[in-house]
């Protein structure tokens, strides 16, 4: 499955995931096309890819549909999540709630400011960044999200890889590379610069793309 793939799978199991909340239980592909911004061609070719079949008269059960894309995302079980760095990004993510029907949580935060992390405000606990390696292993953490500054970023990288955080989301305003930890591993490494992604859509529309 390639990235532009996988992207439309999440999208799908999203938009399926919210229409089992408003009570719906079946769905066409032409409704999956709308909420990934593809052609119900493109939908009924990623399911049929993915060895998805609809029914005889038309349209996919959302059960069905959610049971299958969920596997093939791994969203058996719960992908526990923690914070370093819990400023205005860290902590708008915190009480983001929006997570939570894609099986990802978010249960931790790190901070290198006691005022920060004595703070008992907050949705989920922060801790001082000196207790990662506990706090990773005590809640199984498989990601880390740094929204640290600039002169942060790289020790907060480090300090993940060193805790066994294979996957990384960084909003620093530096790219973080992936790197081979000590036994041979690569994380996989996302890298949004916020800046960056403002100043080319302002780029753009400024120098519109020909037609």
């Amino acid at each position: 499955m390639n990235n532009d793939q996988l992207i439309r799978i999440t999208r799908y199991f999203r938009s399926l995931n919210r229409l089992k909340t408003i009570g719906l239980e079946k769905v066409f592909a032409h409704n999956l096309a709308d909420a990934a911004g593809v052609s119900a061609a493109i939908v009924r070719k990623d399911f049929s890819q993915l060895g998805i079949h609809g029914q005889k008269r038309g349209g996919y059960e959302i059960h069905d549909l959610l049971v299958s894309l969920g596997e093939i995302l791994g969203k058996g079980d719960s992908q526990n999540c923690i914070i370093i760095g819990c400023g205005r990004i860290g902590k708008a993510l915190m009480h983001y709630n929006g997570f939570e029907p894609d099986g990802i949580r978010i249960v931790a935060g790190f901070d290198s400011d006691p005022l920060v992390y004595s703070d008992a405000s907050h949705p989920v606990p922060i801790y001082p960044i000196s207790r990662i390696d506990e706090v990773v292993e005590a809640l199984e953490v498989t990601a880390g999200i740094i929204t640290v500054p600039e002169q942060a970023a790289s020790d907060s990288y480090d300090r993940l890889l060193k805790a066994g955080i294979m996957g990384i989301l960084n909003f620093s305003p530096i790219t973080l590379k992936p790197q081979a930890t000590e036994d041979g591993r690569v994380p996989v490494v996302h890298n949004i610069n916020i800046a960056l992604e403002l100043e080319q859509i302002f780029y753009e529309l400024k120098f519109p793309k020909a037609k």
